[in-house]
Formats: C-alpha cells, structure tokens, sequence
C-alpha cells in the first residue's frame, strides 16, 4: 500500500489519514500498525528538541500502544514477533509485559500466557494480582478451569508479596470448581485459603455464594457456610444476607425460607434488611400473604421496622391492588411523622391521584412539605407527571 501510494504521488497530510481511519471504522487499530512502527524514532526527536522530561521513553509507550492494537485484534502472534525484533533498541516495562500477557489470555493460550510472566520475572519485574486474577478469571469464564488452577499454583510457588493469592483469587478459582462440578477440589481449595489466612470479605462472601448458587449448587453453598464455621469462622447476619439476597433475589422462595429458618436455628438474629428481602420477594412472586406473615413475623422476633419496610409494603400493596391496604399504612407513615423517600413521596402521590383520594393527598403534601422544599417538590411531581405522559403516549 505504501509503493502504491508513492507511485502515484499521494502526499499525506493529517486530514487524509484521519479520513482514511474514519472510512475504516473498526479496523483503524490495524491501520494504526504500520504506521507507528514507521513512526516511532520520530516521538524521540520531538521530545529532545522540545526538550520535554517525561518518566518513561516516549518510544517505549508508543510501542506499548502499537502492541495493545495488535493484541486487541488478536494478532497476537504478530504483536509477539515485533517485541522480539524491537526490544534490543527499546527498553519493555511492566506494562510490555503485561499487553502481551493478556493478549495470549484473549486468545487462550495459557502456555504462551505462562512464558511471558517468565520472562518478565527474569527481567525484573513483578505481576501484580490484578495481572495474575484478571487471567484466572479469563480462563475460568472460558470453561479452562485446569489451566486457571495452573495459574493459582504459580502464584503460590513463584508469586511474591505483591502478587501472592488473595481472597478474591481463591473466590474466582472456587466458583469455578464448583460450577465444574469438581467439588471436593473446589472445598480442598477454600480450606487452602483459610489455612492461608485469607478470609473472606463481604464482597468475596457475596460472589462466592452467589456463583454457587447461580450455578444450582445451593447445597455447595450452605456447606460452605458450614465449613467456615468449623474451621472458626461462623457466619453472622450480614453473611446470611448476602445469601438470602441472592435467592431472593431468583426468587428461591422456598430456599429463601430454608436459609431463614438456617439463621434462626443457629441462634443468628434476622436485621430489618432480612424482613425487607423477603417481603419485596412475596410481593415480586404476586403472593401478598407471604409479605404480611413476615411482616408479623417483625413482631414475632422484636424487629423494628424503618422506612424501607413500610415502602416495600406499601407499594407492594398497591401492585397487587389492595389500595386500602396501601392507603392505611401510608397514613400510619403520616402518624409516625416519618420521612418517605423523594421519589416515593412522587409514586404515591400518583397512586393516590389514580384512586381520587383527595384527602389523602392533601395530607400527603402537607406531610411532604415539612422535608422537602415546596418549589422543588412542586417542579418534581410536574416533571415525573409529564415523564408518565410521554411514555403513555409512545
């Protein structure tokens, strides 16, 4: 392309060449190939006549951007071949290392992958574990869940401070095992972690349970819950529901039901967000009489409720139409002088208007004014109202 367009005198300016990108849409990264190669002396010119100090060459980040194009088109292989031509007459940093590194992931390649943390170690820089987790879960998500656990194993033996598993890399891998079906690795692995001291945080609690249970291995889930706990860490309230969210959440009623009765078993209070949960759960499965026995259930078990859970009920209520249900809990709301949500206060106002319930609007206004600016709340119901009848009329 570059004889042909000699031959015929073509003089490249900016503009053609940022035209030529344009009409190439999703293939500039290729066009970009040659380009920068043939470019990349000049950038250290300019920085010396500019004389401009920067921290790293400005070749060595122009060859990082041509490699990232290569790899992200998959030219892996070619993105490979040009470090090796080039890295004699510029010098790779980490982040070399690192294109190449997930560019072999992208293609699944975990031998090539495995040969470029290899070398970059012997050069003296470190992965870090977002380098080392990034590809584990890049296998796993691949169905390569051998070469994942190959990859833990590295980590272990070769890793150093900077980049020695973490809980999240034992989540990631566990998961994994699990929805494999290879379960006694998967809790093998979890006694690894602890034994490690690698405990769980909320965060990785929440990803493991749900992995287990999105992948229909509730079982696995509690069993991991009973294993914490032999090994000395008992799950609390919090950890019981990270795990009724999410069978809430897939609306697991009768699970849901099991891990609660779990909890009270166990002697672990239920908090106001575990009643919260499974009344907004009834209320999505159309079944309004297992909202109000949790609902009474508060009381059974001495919970306070809080404004989240007359919401929950109180538009659950009106989805199921029982308005005078709603209308006799929103006024006990008023009664308790409680402070409503803003876009609550605009939901039920509108709920309110569909029923003709005048005075019960008022008092809702009036209750509205005591929080809220009037003008703003004013501009707010105007502005949801004109929403409402913008999208009735698509």
């Amino acid at each position: 392309m570059e004889r042909a367009l000699d031959q015929i005198g073509v003089r490249l300016t900016t503009s053609l060449v940022v035209e030529v990108l344009r009409r190439l849409r999703f293939e500039e990264k290729v066009a970009f190939r040659k380009y920068t190669e043939k470019h990349l002396t000049h950038l250290q010119k300019f920085a010396k006549k500019k004389k401009i100090r920067v921290k790293t060459q400005p070749e060595i980040n122009a060859f990082n951007l041509l490699l990232d194009a290569l790899c992200k088109c998959s030219l892996v292989e070619d993105a490979e071949g040009l470090f090796k031509r080039i890295r004699g007459k510029v010098k790779p940093d980490a982040n070399t290392y690192n294109i190449l590194f997930f560019g072999w992931c992208r293609v699944r390649n975990p031998t090539r992958a495995m040969s470029i943390l290899d070398d970059m170690m012997q050069t003296g820089h470190t992965p870090d574990n977002f380098t080392y987790n990034t590809a584990i879960d890049t296998f796993c998500k691949a169905g390569m869940v051998t070469e994942a656990a190959e990859f833990l194993e590295f980590m272990k033996v070769k890793g150093s401070t900077m980049s020695s598993p973490t809980a999240k890399t034992y989540a990631i891998m566990i998961v994994a095992l699990v929805q494999s079906d290879r379960m006694d690795e998967s809790f093998k692995l979890l006694w690894d972690m602890i034994s490690s001291g690698c405990l769980p945080d909320l965060s990785t609690y929440k990803e493991l349970i749900e992995g287990m249970c999105l992948a229909g291995k509730i079982d696995a889930a509690y069993k991991f819950l009973e294993e914490m706990g032999k090994k000395g860490y008992p799950p609390d309230i919090v950890t019981y529901n990270c795990f009724l969210k999410v069978l809430c959440d897939n609306n697991y009623s009768d699970e849901a039901l099991r891990l609660y009765g779990k909890l009270i078993e166990v002697g672990c209070m239920p908090s106001v967000q575990t009643f919260n949960m499974l009344i907004t759960m009834f209320f999505e499965m159309s079944d309004p009489d297992g909202a109000f026995e949790t609902w009474h259930e508060m009381d059974k078990r001495g919970c306070a409720r809080d404004t989240d859970t007359y919401c929950v009920m109180i538009e659950g209520l009106f989805g199921c139409s029982n308005s005078e249900g709603a209308s006799l809990l929103l006024e006990e709301v008023l009664d308790r002088g409680m402070k409503l949500p803003y876009q609550k206060f605009d939901s039920f106002l509108m709920q309110l208007s569909s029923l003709g319930d005048l005075r019960a609007i008022h008092r809702l206004s009036e209750h509205m004014r005591k929080f809220y600016n009037p003008a703003m709340a004013r501009r707010f119901a105007v502005n949801q109202k004109r929403k409402s009848m913008s999208l009735r009329g698509k």
